[in-house]
């Protein structure tokens, strides 16, 4: 086991930041971690990096305790958080190199490692330039190039891929399922539900200090009520049909508007079939039919409810 936490409690005078909060990472996962504002991810990252001090429990990091001063096992871990930092007066090589030499003193190994890193992330071209000519998405490419550069065989990545351009996240998220495939376990927190969907190959979701919810996509799918979103095209549709969808079994909602019925149904078979057959006794004509299954954001607002969350 890369990641092993057990019991873990941290206290913020009356508040409970992490309740018994129980976590296990595998060797070669990228393993998702998610939660609502407030919900204690980024206070679990920092006292699982020794970041923070804890009031009680164990954290193990391939199979030795964690601490501030277990220098061994920071050299493997690769540390990438939500804000960009960089140093200002540093370009793009020196700024990675700067990071590197914390764990690399061989100055050849170094030179060849940074070079490495500013191809992994492609800033090949932007080698001598500083961080205020480059862009967003370029800035992050550059936070990770400096958290990777040493090769580390877990890396942990907070929200990575906020206030970038498409362009770029698709480039991040490349690139973190090519560290992975040479034989890094990634940890990996986001608000984007699909690329979590995309990349994770397990997802834990936490709520207030907790994880209450661990399994592969198909899994987490599994657990909650929700089934398929139908989405059918109809040019009208009366205010009593619509209600007499909504009386169909197993639809949870129904709603119309721009000439489309959508319905959200619980788990059940035929559920399309029931909802075109009584369309059709209503002598309704439709057009296009789509059928979603239902996504993680789904089972996210399911488990941990709609309400909105302040950031803590």
């Amino acid at each position: 086991m890369v990641i092993t936490v057990k019991n873990l409690v941290k206290r913020y005078d009356d508040l409970i930041a992490l309740d018994h909060f129980n976590f296990e990472v595998k060797e070669g996962e990228i393993f998702g971690l998610l939660g609502p504002n407030g919900s204690g991810k980024t206070t679990a990252i920092n006292c699982i990096l020794s970041l923070l001090k804890y009031d009680k429990g164990t954290i193990e990091i391939y199979g030795k305790p964690m601490s501030p001063d277990a220098y061994d096992l920071k050299r493997n871990i690769g540390i990438i958080m939500q804000n960009v930092a960089v140093f200002e007066e540093l370009n793009v090589y020196e700024n990675i190199d700067y990071f590197c030499g914390m764990y690399i003193t061989d100055k050849k190994l170094r030179r060849q490692l940074v070079e490495e890193a500013i191809d992994f992330v492609g800033l090949r071209d932007f080698r001598k330039f500083y961080p205020k000519k480059l862009s967003g998405g370029l800035l992050r490419r550059l936070n990770i190039a400096c958290g990777i550069a040493h090769k580390p065989k877990l890396i942990i990545l907070d929200e990575p891929t906020v206030a970038v351009d498409p362009q770029s996240r698709n480039n991040i998220l490349e690139g973190i399922q090519r560290l992975n495939k040479e034989g890094a376990t990634i940890v990996y927190t986001s608000h984007y539900m699909e690329e979590v969907e995309e990349i994770c190959t397990r997802i834990a979701i936490m709520d207030k200090g907790r994880i209450i919810a661990t399994g592969t996509n198909d899994e987490l799918k599994g657990m909650i009520n929700s089934g398929e979103k139908l989405t059918v095209e109809v040019l009208k549709l009366e205010h009593g049909i619509l209600e007499g969808v909504r009386g169909l079994p197993n639809v949870v909602s129904a709603e119309f508007y721009d000439n489309l019925l959508i319905v959200k149904s619980t788990k059940g078979k035929n559920n399309l079939v029931a909802l075109l057959d009584y369309l059709k006794t209503k002598n309704i004509s439709v057009g296009k039919i789509y059928s979603e299954p239902p996504t993680l954001n789904d089972v996210f607002l399911e488990i941990t409810g709609k309400e909105l969350r302040d950031q803590l």
